[in-house]
C-alpha cells in the first residue's frame, strides 16, 4: 500500500514533526513507486541524529505543482535506491561520502568531492591521508587499441578545475567518467547554526553566476520559516533581476559554442553583449553579478521610474544586437554542421537521469520550476517552458536562444507593471524545528534549497543542490559513441558549475 506523504507547496514550511519517519523499506518504496510514476527526485540528503543518520527525500510533483517529503533512519547500511531510480545515483554517492553510510548495491559507489566523512566513517576504508582526488577507483575499458586520455583537473586559460577522464578507441569515446570535488569549500557545513551576519554572503557565492538565482531559493526559505512573504513589487525586482541573470549567461553561452567551432563573429559579439546585460543588473543594485540585492523580506534596493526607462532602453537595444548576432549561427551552414547531432541525449535517458533545466528540455523534457512550481511574480506571469527534442548541441543552442527571446519579454512586461508599494518587510525569525522546501528556476536549471531548523529556530541542517549537481552525469552520457574533439563543444554546451556542484 502506498505511504501517505505530506505535500508542501514552493517556499512553504511545515513542522519537523509532519515529515513522516518510515522504515527504511517504506522509505525505498515511497520513493520508487513515486518516482515511477512522474515524480522527481529534487534532493536526497543525510542529517546527523546521534549515531545515526536520517535520510529525507524531497520528490517533486510537477503536474500538481506540490513536493511531498519523508524520511528514514539509518545506521550502518541501507539497500540502494540508484538500482530502481538512477536520478538517486549522485545523491547516494554524496550521502556515502559525507556520513559513511553504504547504499548497498549501489552499482557504481564511489566518492564524488573527496572530502572526509563527517561522522569519521569512511565506506573506502581510507584514512585522512589518503583522501585525495588523486586517490580514485577510475572506470577502465579493456581491449586492443583501446586507449585512456587524462584531462586536468588544470585546464588551459581561466577555468574552474575538473578531471575528466576518457576511455576511447581511436577518436570515439566508450565512456567519459567526471572527477569533482577540487572547488569543495564546505559551505553547507558553514551554514549550520545560522542565520548570522555571513549567511547571506554565502548564498550569492555559492556560484558565481548564480547570485541572484541562490539568493531568492535562500529568501523563500526564510520566509517560509518566518511564516512571512515579499511585497509584491520586491517579488517583481527579484524575477527582473533573474531574467537578466538568465539573458547574460545564455548570451554568453551561445558566444563561447561559437567560440568552440571557431566562428569569430557570434564569439565576439555575444562576450560583450553578455556584460550589457551584467551592466543591466548593475543598473539595478550597484553590482553586475546582483550582489547586495535580494534578502530575506524582499529586495534592498528599488527601481525608480527613471531606472525602469534606462534598463528598458538598454534591454531593447541590447536584444536587436544579441538577435543579429545569434541569427549569424543558424544561417552558418558550417555552424550549424557542428551543433546538429554532437553530444546527444535521448529524451528518456534524460528523465531516468533527472536532467534540469536547458540541458533537460533540449531533450524534450518539459520541466521549468517558473511555470510548473511558480513563485512569486511568476505565479501571475508563469514563463512557458521552452524544448528542443534532439538533445544535441544545436538543441541545447535553441533552447538558451528561445529562453532569451522569453526573457527579454517577461522583464518589458513586468517592469512597465511594477506593483506599487514597499520593497522589504522586516522578515519574522525560523520557526522552531521546521522544514523549508524553496524551488527556483536558476539559468542553468532547478535550484532546491531545503533547511531545518532546530528547538532555537536556527539552522539545524541546510541542503543546497545546484541544477549542476543534477546534470554532471548527463554530460558523461552525451559523449557516449561521439568524437574526443567535440567534448570541449559538448561540455560548453551544458556550462556546469565546478562551484555549485562542489559546496
Amino acid at each position: 500500500m502506498t505511504t501517505t506523504l505530506p505535500q508542501i507547496h514552493n517556499g512553504q514550511a511545515i513542522p519537523w514533526k509532519n515529515v513522516p519517519e518510515l522504515s527504511v523499506t517504506e522509505f525505498r518504496s515511497a520513493v520508487i513507486e513515486r518516482v515511477h510514476k512522474g515524480r522527481r527526485i529534487s534532493s536526497l540528503f543525510g542529517i546527523p541524529d546521534g549515531d545515526q543518520i536520517v535520510p529525507v527525500a524531497v520528490l517533486t510533483n510537477d503536474q500538481q505543482a506540490t513536493m511531498s517529503v519523508c524520511r528514514t533512519r539509518v545506521r550502518d547500511a541501507y539497500p540502494a535506491l540508484t538500482p530502481e531510480v538512477p536520478q538517486a545515483h549522485w545523491f547516494e554517492r554524496e550521502i556515502a561520502e559525507q556520513w559513511g553510510i553504504v547504499p548497498q548495491g549501489h552499482p557504481w559507489l564511489k566518492p564524488i568531492r573527496f572530502h572526509p566523512s563527517y561522522t569519521g566513517r569512511d565506506v573506502w576504508g581510507r584514512d585522512r591521508s589518503q583522501i585525495e582526488p588523486c586517490v580514485t577507483d577510475y572506470f577502465r575499458v579493456e581491449g586492443q587499441e583501446v586507449h585512456e586520455v587524462a584531462v586536468g583537473p588544470v585546464h588551459a586559460g581561466i577555468i574552474e578545475p575538473g578531471h575528466f577522464r576518457f576511455q576511447c578507441h581511436g577518436e570515439n569515446v566508450f565512456h567519459l567518467e567526471i572527477e569533482l570535488g577540487y572547488q569543495h569549500r564546505g559551505v553547507e557545513r558553514a551554514l549550520v547554526g545560522g542565520p548570522n551576519a555571513r549567511t547571506a554572503h554565502l548564498m550569492e557565492t555559492l556560484a558565481g553566476d548564480t547570485t541572484i538565482g541562490h539568493a531568492t531559493a535562500y529568501a523563500s526559505v526564510m520566509e517560509g520559516l518566518g511564516g512571512t512573504t515579499a511585497p509584491a513589487r520586491a517579488h517583481s525586482v527579484r524575477a527582473i533581476a533573474l531574467e537578466l541573470e538568465r539573458l547574460a549567461n545564455h548570451t554568453g553561452d551561445l558566444g563561447a559554442l561559437a567560440n568552440d567551432v571557431g566562428f569569430l563573429p557570434t564569439a565576439s559579439y555575444c562576450g560583450r553583449l553578455r556584460g550589457d546585460y551584467l551592466n543591466m543588473t548593475a543598473l539595478l543594485c550597484g553590482n553586475r553579478f546582483g550582489r547586495n540585492l535580494v534578502r530575506p523580506g524582499g529586495v534592498r534596493i528599488d527601481m525608480t521610474a527613471q531606472v525602469i526607462e534606462e534598463l528598458l532602453d538598454r534591454l531593447r537595444r541590447t536584444f536587436d544586437d544579441t538577435r543579429n548576432a545569434v541569427n549569424l549561427l543558424w544561417e552558418t551552414p558550417s555552424v550549424m554542421s557542428r551543433f546538429d547531432g554532437a553530444g546527444c541525449v535521448p529524451g528518456q535517458d534524460a528523465i531516468r537521469l533527472g536532467l534540469v533545466g536547458p540541458a533537460g528540455r533540449a531533450s524534450g523534457v518539459n520541466l521549468d520550476v517558473r511555470s510548473d512550481l511558480p513563485w512569486g511574480s511568476y505565479q501571475s506571469h508563469p514563463l512557458p517552458s521552452m524544448t528542443w527534442n534532439t538533445g544535441d548541441v544545436a538543441a541545447r543552442a535553441y533552447v538558451r536562444w528561445f529562453e532569451i527571446e522569453k526573457s527579454v519579454e517577461f522583464i518589458t512586461d513586468e517592469a512597465r507593471s511594477l506593483p506599487v508599494g514597499p520593497i522589504e518587510e522586516k522578515p519574522a525569525g525560523p520557526a522552531s524545528e521546521h522544514l523549508a522546501v524553496a524551488l527556483v528556476e536558476g539559468w542553468r536549471g532547478e535550484i532546491c534549497h531545503t533547511a531545518v531548523t532546530d528547538a532555537q529556530g536556527r539552522l539545524r541542517h541546510y541542503k543546497i543542490v545546484d541544477p549542476s549537481f543534477h546534470n554532471w552525469f548527463g554530460l558523461a552520457m552525451a559523449l557516449r559513441n561521439q568524437q574526443i574533439s567535440d567534448f570541449p563543444l559538448c561540455n560548453k554546451s551544458f556550462n556546469l558549475s565546478y562551484c555549485g556542484h562542489d559546496l
